[in-house]
């Protein structure tokens, strides 16, 4: 792919029926490539990295301003900041994990939730326009802190035999079948799991972003003779496709937060 390509959607000199003769310009996957801002040492800093970096800046600014110097009677920041928290604390962690065990790890899931929801938002956000989740490496790193949670958390918790209890799910009552359940509950635990909770949230953004991007290009590929009224139907598709992702967005934050507070909830559980 030429460097021309990356960083465009689509050619804005191409509509149907045109003198140039292009074709319609499907999305691909030069909708998810940039072109550098800038490069240190080979080091390549793109607008993707940019988003990242202004998602924790919000996070990290929006709690500090709600809660830097909070107050017995909270003023309108404060009070949206402990419905969020609350909301992460008491609907995810606690119903998960229980008070007691899930205390810990709140402010973790916290940070997680709205730093994910954030990364999705900026699909939507005009200019920025591209959702940091459909870059499947953020996705990766997210999932293996995890991983890296719970993984150690059950052998520290149930020691070394019955850590490898745990995540086989040995059962000597099962009797022959044994070592095959411990042996797909090995494989699915430890290599399909982490898999799966990154995929999860980079599959939708990515295919999210994908259709977003097809209706706009399509929006304006046929705003061009008769074929304007196409266009206005192409047009409503993407506002109901922005009404759909936000959804998505806040939708996949919330999955992914709830499958790591089950993680570890699992790594604290008792073995039968």
């Amino acid at each position: 792919m030429s460097a021309d390509q990356t960083e465009l959607a689509f050619d804005w000199s191409c509509r149907i029926m045109s003198d140039n003769g292009c074709g319609f310009p499907a999305p691909g996957l030069h909708s998810f490539l940039f072109k550098p801002i800038f490069e240190v040492g080979g080091f390549e800093f793109n607008k993707v990295m940019l988003l990242a970096l202004l998602t924790t800046l919000v996070v990290v600014s929006f709690f500090y301003l709600a809660f830097g110097k909070s107050k017995v009677v909270p003023g309108k920041l404060q009070m949206i900041g402990e419905a969020g928290y609350d909301f992460v604390r008491r609907g995810i962690v606690y119903e998960t994990m229980g008070k007691k065990e899930g205390e810990k790890y709140v402010p973790l899931m916290v940070s997680m939730f709205f730093f994910i929801w954030i990364m999705n938002i900026w699909s939507v956000i005009p200019l920025t326009q591209f959702p940091v989740s459909s870059v499947i490496a953020y996705p990766i790193v997210l999932a293996a802190v995890v991983y890296f949670i719970w993984v150690p958390l059950t052998f520290k918790r149930h020691g070394f035999v019955g850590g490898w209890k745990n995540i086989t799910g040995y059962d000597a009552s099962l009797g022959p079948i044994k070592w095959l359940v411990s042996f797909i509950e090995f494989f699915s635990n430890l290599l399909v799991r982490p898999f799966t909770h990154a995929v999860r949230l980079f599959a939708n953004m990515f295919a999210g972003h994908l259709m977003l991007v097809m209706f706009t290009v399509a929006s304006w590929y046929l705003l061009n003779s008769w074929m304007i009224p196409a266009a206005g139907v192409s047009f409503v598709m993407t506002v109901v496709m922005i009404l759909f992702e936000l959804f998505v967005q806040a939708v996949q934050a919330y999955v992914f937060v709830l499958l790591s507070a089950t993680y570890i909830q699992g790594a604290l559980a008792k073995h039968h």
